[in-house]
C-alpha cells in the first residue's frame, strides 16, 4: 500500500501533469468562450486561432530546445523579424524565385541563432546577455535594410498561395490554410528531434546536470550550441510564415513575439531551471495563448488586459514548475 502511495506520489510529481494540467487548461478556455461568445466557434475564428497559433507555435518549439539547456533566447521575436525582412530582400528586390529566397529567409535565422549558440558555449557569455544583444542587432539590421518600410511581394503571389491556400479546400473539404499543415509538420519533427535523437537526449543532459555532462565525455559545448541554431532555424522559419500569412516582411512587426513564445513553452511544461520540457507541451502552450487573445478580444476586453492576464498565467506556471521541483527535491 506504501509503495503505491510512493508510486502515484512520483506520478503527481512528474513533469507530465504539467502538460495534463496545460490539456485540461485548454478545455476549460475552449468551453468557456465557447459560451460566452457565440462567434468563437465559427469556422472562420477557427482559422484565425489557427494561423495566430502557428506563427507563435514555431518560436515557441524553438526556445523550447534553449530553455531545456537551462538558457534562455530573447532574440527570437527579432530574428524573425530581420528573417521576414531578409525573404522580402531576396523575394522581391532581388527577385529570385520565392522557394529560394524561402531558403534564404530561413538561412538568415540560422545565422543568427549560430552566432547566439557560439557566444553563449564557446565565449560563456550569459544566455540572457547573448540573446538581450542579438534582439537589438536583428532589429536595428531589419530597420537599416527595410529602410523602415514594408517589403510587398506583388510579382511573385505563388509565395502566398503557397502558404495561405487551402489544398482541402481545393479538394472540396474543409478550408484548412497550408499554414497550418506546415506548423504541425514543423512540431512532428521538432518532436523526434527532442525526443528520439541523440541531439536531443544530450539537450535534456546538459539541462539536468551541464558538469556532469561534461565529464562523461559529451562535447556538451556543441550540443549546446546546437539548441540556439535550432531555435535560430525556428525563429527563421516562423518569420518566413509571418511574411507569408501577412504577405508583407514588416520590419517592426517581431516585437514582443518572444514573451508570447517563452510565455507558451513556459505554460506547456518547459522548466525554466532546464532538463524538462516538450514539443507537444508547448504546442499545448501555444494553443492557449493564442485562444485566451482571442477570446479576450471577442469579449471586448482591453489589449493591456489581455496582456496583464497572459503575464498572470506565466507566472503561475513557473510557479507549478518550482512547487514541482520542490517535492521532487
Amino acid at each position: 500500500m506504501q509503495n503505491s502511495m510512493k508510486r502515484a506520489g512520483s506520478v503527481f510529481r512528474s513533469d507530465a501533469v504539467q502538460r495534463l494540467l496545460a490539456l485540461g487548461a485548454l478545455v476549460i478556455l475552449i468551453i468557456f468562450f465557447s459560451i460566452a461568445s457565440e462567434h468563437f466557434l465559427t469556422w472562420s475564428n477557427a482559422k484565425g486561432i489557427f494561423l495566430a497559433t502557428s506563427v507563435v507555435g514555431i518560436l515557441a518549439m524553438g526556445v523550447t530546445f534553449v530553455i531545456i539547456t537551462a538558457g534562455i533566447d530573447l532574440s527570437i521575436g527579432t530574428v524573425m523579424t530581420f528573417s521576414a525582412v531578409m525573404t522580402g530582400v531576396f523575394i522581391t528586390n532581388l527577385g529570385v524565385p520565392w522557394p529560394i529566397g524561402i531558403f534564404g529567409g530561413i538561412l538568415a535565422g540560422t545565422l543568427m541563432g549560430t552566432v547566439n549558440g557560439t557566444l553563449v558555449a564557446r565565449f560563456g557569455l550569459p544566455p540572457f546577455i547573448a540573446t538581450l544583444g542579438m534582439l537589438n542587432i536583428a532589429r536595428g539590421l531589419a530597420l537599416v535594410i527595410s529602410e523602415l518600410r514594408p517589403i510587398y511581394f506583388p510579382d511573385q503571389p505563388g509565395f502566398n498561395e503557397t502558404f495561405m491556400g487551402s489544398v482541402t479546400g481545393d479538394l472540396g473539404f474543409v478550408d484548412i490554410p497550408n499554414l497550418v499543415f506546415v506548423f504541425f509538420g514543423v512540431a512532428i519533427v521538432a518532436g523526434f528531434i527532442l525526443s528520439r535523437t541523440v541531439l536531443g537526449r544530450y539537450i535534456f543532459a546538459i539541462g539536468s546536470n551541464e558538469e556532469a555532462t561534461r565529464l562523461s565525455g559529451v562535447r556538451s559545448m556543441r550540443y549546446k550550441a546546437s539548441a540556439y541554431v535550432i531555435s535560430g532555424t525556428m525563429a527563421g522559419i516562423a518569420g518566413v510564415v509571418i511574411a507569408a500569412r501577412l504577405n508583407s516582411a514588416q520590419p517592426a512587426v517581431g516585437f514582443g513575439y518572444e514573451l508570447d513564445a517563452i510565455a507558451a513553452a513556459v505554460i506547456g511544461g518547459t522548466s525554466l531551471a532546464g532538463g524538462e520540457g516538450s514539443i507537444f507541451g508547448t504546442v499545448i502552450g501555444a494553443f492557449i495563448i493564442s485562444v485566451l487573445t482571442n477570446g479576450l478580444r471577442l469579449l471586448g476586453v482591453p489589449q493591456e488586459w489581455q496582456i496583464t492576464i497572459t503575464g498572470i498565467i506565466v507566472i503561475l506556471a513557473v510557479y507549478l514548475d518550482i512547487l514541482r521541483r520542490r517535492q521532487n527535491a
